[in-house]
């Protein structure tokens, strides 16, 4: 198996399909979540829908990269979610997040094995094998907050 085949199956596994390392992702974990508890607030943690919209806004920044583009985010806006008022409303989050993330792991997995050497748009911020495997320790980080809060709002 490829280097890229490899990383894009561990990304597979903590967004879509997998239950090797937390027994769950994120597919199961959002996917049967009303926008009522997606934005119900535990103390003083962030919500399902916070988190979610985080997650989602680094997907999207280094997917920009990986077409091309420039790599334009910033930490102090990785939790700026807008307003979610309604079921439509957590749907899109919802549904843009896992089409990132499903065009996320094809663009991994379509990547040259050499190219996760690289440095990733700048030496500054390490290699691209650095920066998705960070993606997924982030994500499975996350996701496991995002278990725990469904388990304290009851839904699991």
């Amino acid at each position: 198996m490829s280097r890229s085949s490899s990383i894009a199956n561990r990304l597979n596994e903590v967004f879509l399909n997998g239950h090797w390392i937390a027994n769950t992702n994120y597919n199961e974990q959002i996917l049967s979540v009303s926008w009522e508890q997606a934005t119900q607030k535990v103390g003083n943690l962030n919500t399902i829908a916070a988190l979610t919209f985080h997650i989602n806004y680094y997907l999207q920044g280094l997917l920009n990269v990986l077409n091309g583009g420039k790599l334009d985010i910033s930490d102090k806006y990785s939790f700026d979610l807008p307003p979610i008022q309604s079921e439509a409303d957590w749907n899109t989050l919802v549904n843009t997040f896992l089409s990132n993330a499903e065009k996320f792991i094809i663009k991994v997995e379509q990547l040259p094995d050499e190219v996760f050497d690289q440095p990733f748009v700048e030496e500054k911020y390490g290699n691209y094998l650095r920066n998705i495997e960070g993606v997924i320790e982030h994500s499975y980080y996350h996701l496991g907050q995002i278990s725990l809060i469904r388990k304290m709002i009851g839904e699991e």
